[in-house]
């Protein structure tokens, strides 16, 4: 299918009552382009876990808008992809950056991930890989977004990554204004990156020390994905708490020159 054809059919796909009046979200109003890009039937099977993730919000919170340009970094299953490729549509594009030491670990999904990209119907959608420590994308982003892997490249099997340098790579990748979201599992505060490597958390105090030290300024903080009923003493894995971690949602924003 070609690019011009996607947007058809995610304009056919919802309907028009929908399109004049777009849903509410808790008490705002979910954009038009993210109300149209949850309503592709190629996301069909995504949708059970919409209300769970607060896709609506977090896509309106990360202010994505058709045409632009996106780096996700380490997508999994193609979850937020899927939203990302519909939002930007035909004359945008989404970079998904599959970092050379996590494909290792994730052979199947890496697997999964070559097919996405090869469907027509994602043809704004490429792969990059390339080493962990050495972040860059092919053109300016007007977005970097990363949920629930920023902890991540804190650990051994990611190099460990060199974190300042990281940050200021992300900065590098953004168009002036740009905005880097992270997502990730709330670790208790003071512990910094103890937890990254046991139970896949992070302390968000050393996650906003560290980006605002590559030059970003912090614009906003989502509760959307917030949950007081985690102990933060779980790994995320755990299946009392799996699916239901307390997550912050930060947003950066590189000054505009």
């Amino acid at each position: 299918m070609r690019p011009t054809a996607l947007a058809l059919l995610l304009t056919l796909a919802l309907p028009a009552a929908t399109l004049a009046q777009a849903p509410s979200m808790n008490g705002g109003t979910i954009p038009a382009a993210v109300a149209r890009a949850l309503a592709d039937p190629a996301r069909q099977a995504d949708a059970a876990d919409d209300a769970r993730r607060k896709i609506a919000e977090v896509m309106a919170f990360a202010e994505v808008k058709p045409g632009q340009r996106v780096l996700e970094l380490v997508p999994g299953s193609g979850y937020w992809t899927r939203v990302f490729s519909a939002i930007v549509g035909p004359q945008g594009h989404v970079y998904t950056v599959w970092p050379d030491e996590m494909g290792k670990y994730s052979a199947k999904s890496f697997a999964n991930w070559q097919k996405l990209v090869a469907t027509p119907h994602y043809a704004n959608v490429s792969l990059l890989q390339q080493p962990a420590a050495q972040l860059n994308a092919p053109k300016p982003v007007d977005l970097v977004f990363t949920a629930q892997n920023y902890h991540d490249y804190h650990d051994s099997f990611m190099g460990p990554v060199d974190m300042a340098r990281f940050d200021k790579e992300v900065y590098a990748a953004l168009k002036p204004g740009g905005l880097f979201v992270i997502i990730d599992h709330v670790a208790p505060a003071g512990s910094g990156v103890a937890d990254t490597d046991t139970l896949h958390r992070i302390d968000p105090a050393v996650v906003k020390q560290e980006v605002e030290a590559a030059g970003f300024v912090f614009d906003g903080e989502s509760q959307a994905l917030r949950n007081p009923a985690d102990s933060h003493d779980k790994k995320v894995f755990d299946p009392s708490i799996r699916g239901h971690t307390d997550q912050f949602i930060y947003r950066f924003r590189r000054p505009a020159e």
